[in-house]
């Protein structure tokens, strides 16, 4: 977070995923077939999302999931038409097959100085971090995670992935925003040192109204 001339500018670290109205993000599968099934309508904000993004990293189990099924040993063009040149980690302890000509590192060890050469690779955007969840609870513990975006799914699965399998208090957590799209419930919430901003800044704007008169 900085400031120039009086404005805050926020480089956000941000957990973007679909989950299951009882909070997983993959069946016991490992399967993504009960999310694809649900309506999401004409609006998908997943463009508008990623247009913000300046780098992003995901767990190696969420790298294999995308491999396979975007076929993109094969079908390499399909990372570039998501993703483009947009630079991606891969936190990864075994030897990962790389998709021809994307701009993809593999990685493993300190995850904070991974996060700070992903900020700065990012250049100013924001950086996405794409699942699993155990992987995004380690951004958690070290209070690198300033934002869940959530698409919420109206389908339980009782057992999987978990969402984020971390204990967060409401102390920790702004709910910000609300959406519904398709059949989709799009719920954004501030974390950690990010949240406790958001609630000053209400609290800001709640004392720059006047009071209510008294009958």
């Amino acid at each position: 977070m900085s400031a120039a001339r009086g404005i805050v500018i926020v480089v956000k670290t941000q957990y973007y995923t679909a989950t299951s109205l009882d909070g997983y993000i993959a069946d016991p599968d490992n399967s993504l077939d009960w999310l694809f099934e649900v309506d999401e309508g004409t609006d998908n904000p997943f463009g508008a999302f990623f247009a913000g993004v300046g780098a992003f990293a995901m767990g190696a189990t969420t790298y294999e999931w995308i491999l396979e099924n975007d076929n993109l040993l094969e079908e390499p063009q399909n990372w570039h038409d998501m993703y483009g040149d947009v630079p991606c980690w891969v936190f990864t302890h075994r030897d990962l097959p790389p998709v021809p000509d994307a701009n993809i590192f593999f990685i493993s060890g300190d995850v904070k100085q991974v996060h700070d050469a992903m900020v700065v690779a990012a250049q100013g955007k924001n950086v996405w971090l794409v699942g699993g969840g155990e992987f995004v609870g380690e951004f958690a513990d070290l209070g690198l995670l300033d934002e869940i975006i959530l698409g919420v799914a109206p389908v339980t699965l009782g057992a999987g992935a978990p969402l984020l399998p971390r204990r967060l208090t409401s102390q920790q957590l702004v709910l910000t925003h609300v959406a519904q799209m398709g059949q989709f419930a799009y719920l954004s919430y501030a974390v950690g040192s990010l949240a406790k901003f958001a609630r000053h800044k209400a609290a800001d704007i709640l004392a720059t109204h006047d009071p209510a008169p008294v009958p």
